[in-house]
């Protein structure tokens, strides 16, 4: 399997190489040169397969090529170490909640796929080191750095922006230490990405080997595949055919499961939910994509200005407006509308949604109250605990602090203040990888 840019103006590049490169020269995002759909077979008894052997089914197309079956599936199994329950909130409604990792976020999948992938090209390699610059908007970073920690041969790089991210995300990417170093940029997340962007392009820092952990890296990307068919086989039973609901910022996770549709995973319909970050929703509307500075919520993780991965899913729809409308709706939502849907499900179910996913709740339902007769699934993307002061002012009530947090609330934050790309790229030359 090949990947070309999606800019097209650079040479294709393996899997191996797509992983390490991370955006590619001329600054477009991979993507596959082919998507074989799976045997409808495969389908028909997916309840029948285990996590792991539908990972696997999914994903071995992409990188079979560079990494042997062994190593993929065991990459894998140390990837899936975790689970991935769905809870019914409402007749036809059910939450998939993917905060059930080391950190308690979905990146969790991507991340740790991404690393082990690394950590395998790495493997023979004791003189030189990777450094992963990866610009984060909250989850992001703390997955990253929690699946990076301490793999050999990469050293970490993370951008965030100051003042902008939950105390407990900034406390998952300032503490860990080791082979993990934080910046904090004196801007937005849009800021932080344009700096990481630049560094890629920078001729000067070509002496560094620097890759990205964004969902614009392929590794990342991809194997968040994965969920959306764990959802499927849980819900196959009912007969009923399923739309999924994904709060989006970057768009790299719903793009994931449009992949999966891609490879025949039988989904009727994606919701693309947002905050007042409205890009998408507006294209859809306009067919004009305009994009512009991001605006501060309370699901501060979705407030991007300019979505990476939307030109991989304008891709899988043969970059046709129509065709996507087809399969794909965007809606957009306000911090009180976001409020008062939290306080409804944890009023009528008992059921806490951290921002996110009462955002990914109100998209289902804005949805199927239009399309009524489908079974619908809203992605949990992080546990509540991570936006801990929206939670309990907005509920009035008190959030368990799960072990995975509780280790890290006493440790010292240490990061380096920065204004400028130039501080980055300065930081960067004297700290290579």
């Amino acid at each position: 399997m090949n990947y070309f840019s999606l800019n097209h103006n650079a040479p294709v590049a393996s899997f191996k190489q797509a992983v390490i490169q991370g955006l590619a020269p001329d600054k477009g995002l991979y993507f596959p040169e082919s998507i074989q759909p799976l045997d409808k077979e495969f389908f028909r008894n997916i309840d029948t397969f285990s996590e792991e052997e539908i990972a696997f089914e999914a994903i071995k197309q992409f990188a079979l090529s560079d990494i042997p079956e062994a190593d993929l599936k065991q990459i894998i199994k140390d990837t899936l170490s975790f689970d991935f329950p769905l809870v019914n909130i409402e007749s036809n409604i059910s939450s998939l909640e993917l905060f059930h990792g080391p950190t308690m976020a979905f990146k969790d999948v991507g991340a740790r796929f991404m690393a082990r992938c690394l950590g395998y090209f790495n493997r023979h390699n004791s003189s030189s080191t990777v450094t992963v610059l990866v610009a984060t908007s909250g989850d992001t970073g703390g997955a990253v750095a929690n699946g990076f920690l301490n793999v050999k041969g990469v050293n970490v790089v993370i951008l965030y922006p100051s003042g902008k991210v939950s105390d407990i995300q900034e406390k998952q990417l300032t503490t860990l230490g080791a082979n993990i170093r934080a910046l904090e940029v004196n801007g937005t997340f849009d800021d932080c990405q344009d700096m990481v962007k630049n560094a890629f392009l920078d001729e000067d820092l070509k002496s560094v080997k620097l890759t990205s952990a964004n969902s614009i890296n392929i590794a990342r990307w991809l194997p968040q595949m994965f969920y959306f068919f764990f959802a499927y086989r849980a819900l196959k039973k009912q007969g009923k055919e399923v739309v999924f609901s994904v709060p989006s910022g970057n768009f790299g996770n719903i793009c994931a499961g449009m992949m999966a549709h891609k490879l025949g995973l039988p989904i009727r319909h994606f919701v693309a939910a947002t905050n007042i970050n409205d890009i998408v929703p507006n294209y859809l509307k306009s067919g004009h994509y305009e994009p512009r500075a991001s605006r501060s919520t309370i699901s501060n993780a979705m407030d991007v200005g300019n979505p990476s991965n939307f030109i991989r899913i304008q891709q899988l729809s043969g970059n046709d407006l129509n065709s996507l409308k087809s399969i794909f709706s965007s809606y957009s939502f306000t911090d009180e509308e976001t409020r008062t849907a939290m306080k409804k499900v944890y009023d009528t179910c008992g059921y806490i949604c951290d921002p996110h996913g009462a955002v990914g709740y109100l998209g289902l339902k804005r949805f199927l109250d239009e399309h009524p007769g489908y079974s619908g699934v809203f992605l949990e993307t992080a546990h509540p605990v991570k936006f801990l002061d929206t939670v309990e002012t907005t509920l009035n009530t008190k959030v368990n602090i799960p072990e995975q947090i509780q280790k890290i609330m006493n440790r010292d934050k240490v990061s380096l203040k920065i204004d400028t790309y130039k501080e980055l790229k300065q930081f960067l030359s004297i700290n290579p990888a």
